[in-house]
């Protein structure tokens, strides 16, 4: 009977021992949920954030294993076929496209580039040759595409600036400061822009700005520059007086600065000459209705 009694009392001591470690065991798992459930309350996420970040993680996991095994088995285009069908159907599908930076162009070029992408899995949108179709837009001077996910192609555009008016014998191109055509014009909406002219003025745009940043106090005055005979410059004011200037971008400037020094001292913007002559800087010549010679004004050294 001893014998039967100390059976029972051990099986009775490890049914306890066993039921402790059960309640231990169901503590530490509650104590695990509970500081899981605490650390996720404290990311600035939603539930409905989570899952869909979790879904990206395993589409891009399936996606890098299966361009891995795709690699070995030499199926490369049928895998990349088939996890762009999951990622559509999974909703990872152009179906918006958001631009910015916007300001001049007419932004129905950027959906007609980027909405050939529409409907297309996010995992086949060629980012890259799309940037390059915008680039070839004329307002265009850069452009960066990228994926919002789950369904938007988001583009990113830098516009040239208008500078300038290209007077061409059948139309009037706004152009930026490169030279660059942008979109024509009517002769209204040119008034507010300094006009360009002469065969291959096109190429000598940021020579002409050069120019007139040598005299800043003149600049604003100029409204017309004509490229004559594709070797120097005639500069028009916006009192119509017209300033010949001379050849070569050195002797230019310097001339321009001379006449800025002499219009300071003696007003010639406005005056009665009509026309000035500085080709043979530093001399210059002045043109007056009123008298049938020209004026011969000594202007100075050139520097």
């Amino acid at each position: 009977m001893a014998r039967k009694v100390t059976r029972k009392q051990t099986g009775v001591r490890r049914q306890a021992r066993a039921q402790g470690t059960q309640r231990r065991v169901a503590g530490a798992r509650s104590r695990g949920r509970s500081l899981l459930g605490s650390a996720l309350a404290l990311l600035p996420f939603t539930e409905d954030q989570l899952q869909k970040t979790f879904v990206v993680l395993i589409l891009g996991g399936a996606l890098v294993l299966a361009v891995v095994v795709a690699k070995v088995s030499g199926a490369t285009e049928v895998m990349s076929e088939r996890m762009g069908l999951m990622a559509a159907n999974a909703g990872f599908k152009v179906q918006y496209v958001q631009p910015s930076g916007v300001e001049r162009m007419n932004v129905a070029t950027i959906y007609e580039r980027a909405l050939g992408q529409q409907d297309l899995a996010m995992t086949h949108v060629d980012l890259e040759g799309l940037r390059g179709e915008l680039l070839t837009l004329p307002w265009v001077r850069d452009a960066r595409v990228s994926r919002q996910l789950p369904a938007t192609l988001r583009v990113d555009i830098v516009e040239r600036q208008p500078h300038a008016v290209l007077a061409r014998p059948d139309r009037l191109m706004l152009i930026d400061a490169t030279g660059r055509e942008l979109e024509p014009v009517s002769r209204d909406e040119a008034r507010e822009y300094l006009l360009i002219e002469g065969p291959g003025a096109q190429d000598r745009v940021e020579d002409l700005t050069r120019l007139l940043d040598a005299a800043p106090a003149l600049q604003s005055q100029v409204k017309e520059a004509e490229w004559v005979g594709n070797r120097r410059w005639n500069l028009t004011f916006a009192t119509d007086q017209r300033l010949a200037l001379p050849e070569g971008e050195d002797r230019a400037a310097a001339a321009f600065i001379s006449f800025a020094q002499a219009d300071g001292v003696h007003r010639l913007i406005g005056g009665k000459a009509t026309a000035f002559d500085m080709r043979n800087a530093p001399r210059m010549y002045m043109t007056v209705p009123e008298r049938e010679t020209a004026q011969e004004v000594a202007m100075g050294g050139e520097g």
